[in-house]
């Protein structure tokens, strides 16, 4: 088949647009209604906007996080990350998130058998009792920023306690987080880029550190389990080990602090429902899944394209890359009854959202995430009822990872 050349005309897609960033949705609208496969000429991506293609391209093989697995950089018609960006590519390289088999699948096995479900069990006790100090400490205050009194430090406290990092220590956590996943934007700068290298560079320095600390007098925390871990002989190597830890902390926190902020954002202009969340605690479960759905905090994931692809009629060839939206994807009127609706009674079972990914890199710490955001919210809903926005919040100039810069609320 040839491939299709893409329309001349894009409905509004505008990424570093701050207004887009508030309201992307009416644009995935109208990229949905135009077809299923945009050329993007900014970033040089193809734009998936529905449901049913970006679940299916996630768990086909075909595409990839990575290619080098299979091809060299020369080959696969692309330039090889910039010497300086060293260690950012190869912290980031080594993270089961960028992987592809059988690299992926060794250390996803070797990490699981650490992190397991009963890992995240044993947590919830720790995590009820941090969201209950923090957000009884916010609400005899009487308020301020909900994102750096409460949606920041509870999850940075939640790592670091399963990390075993020492709570002298837990304040560099959030500042090398940000700086990191700053190059999971559209072209970064290069700006960012230095800061991302940099704190690369201190938050691996600092892993390494707690490891060798770990491997002489272990504990009951993760990198000692990590250390531990094997598999018919095979174990992590130290790379392995710091690349894992730095992704639980980047892809879980950043993920739950945006949805703790743009989540209570959300509730404050649909009171009705926030209502019904006050009145009937036992609709958290549900009501959570709806957050998520509703304005998913990372509204796109990249892949390669391995081999010739077909989306909608179009031919997307090898060497290209798609970028599936998430956040169109979460409101496709195809897979969603009503999307545009907000609705925390909507059953969990039938909210089957893209917002942890799916195929073999779907969330490992999705367990984890949904354990912080019940315990945040429900610790809200039950001990500090009449909590109101002071401002509309100013929305973060990133468009991949989307939140606001703060969230003031008062009772």
């Amino acid at each position: 088949m040839n491939h299709i050349a893409p329309s001349p005309s894009l409905p509004p897609f505008a990424p570093w647009s701050e207004t887009f960033v508030a309201d992307p949705y009416p644009a995935y609208d109208a990229l949905r209604a135009a077809g299923r496969a945009h050329w993007f000429e900014p970033t040089r991506q193809w734009l998936i906007p529905h449901h049913d293609d970006v679940s299916a391209l996630l768990r086909d093989r075909r595409l990839g996080r990575s290619y080098t697995h299979r091809f060299s950089h020369q080959e696969f018609g692309r330039t090889a990350p910039p010497p300086e960006n060293e260690p950012f590519t190869t912290l980031n390289g080594n993270g089961l998130l960028d992987l592809e088999a059988p690299a992926h699948s060794r250390i996803r096995r070797l990490v699981a058998k650490a992190f397991t479900p009963r890992t995240v069990e044993q947590l919830a006790p720790t995590v009820e009792r941090l969201a209950a100090e923090l957000v009884t400490s916010f609400h005899a205050d009487g308020g301020g920023d909900l994102l750096a009194r409460v949606a920041e430090p509870l999850p940075v406290a939640v790592i670091a306690e399963m990390l075993g990092v020492p709570p002298a220590d837990r304040g560099l956590l959030r500042p090398w987080s940000a700086a990191i996943t700053g190059m999971f934007e559209l072209n970064p700068t290069e700006d960012t880029a230095r800061r991302a290298v940099a704190a690369s560079e201190e938050f691996s320095g600092y892993l390494r550190g707690l490891i060798a600390a770990r491997r002489t007098d272990p504990g009951e925390d993760l990198i000692s389990a990590l250390i531990a871990v094997q598999d018919d002989g095979d174990t992590l190597s130290e790379q392995e080990m710091i690349s894992t830890c730095v992704l639980l902390l980047n892809a879980g926190h950043e993920a739950t602090v945006n949805t703790t902020t743009v989540g209570w954002l959300t509730l404050f202009h649909h009171p009705e429902q926030l209502a019904l969340l006050s009145e009937s605690p036992d609709r958290l479960r549900d009501g959570v899944e709806e957050l998520l759905r509703y304005d998913t905090p990372l509204q796109m994931f990249e892949r390669w394209v391995l081999d010739d692809i077909e989306v909608g009629g179009t031919v997307i060839p090898r060497g290209s890359e798609v970028a599936l939206l998430f956040g169109s994807a979460n409101r496709d009127p195809a897979r969603f009854r009503d999307p545009d609706r907000f609705d925390v009674t909507r059953p969990a079972a039938d909210n089957r959202h893209l917002t942890f990914g799916a195929g073999i890199h779907y969330c490992l710490g999705a367990p984890l995430a949904r354990l912080e955001l019940s315990a945040s919210f429900g610790r809200f809903l039950r001990h500090a009822p009449g909590m109101r926005l002071l401002a509309e919040p100013r929305w973060r100039p990133g468009y991949v990872i989307r939140g606001v810069e703060e969230l003031l609320v008062s009772w």
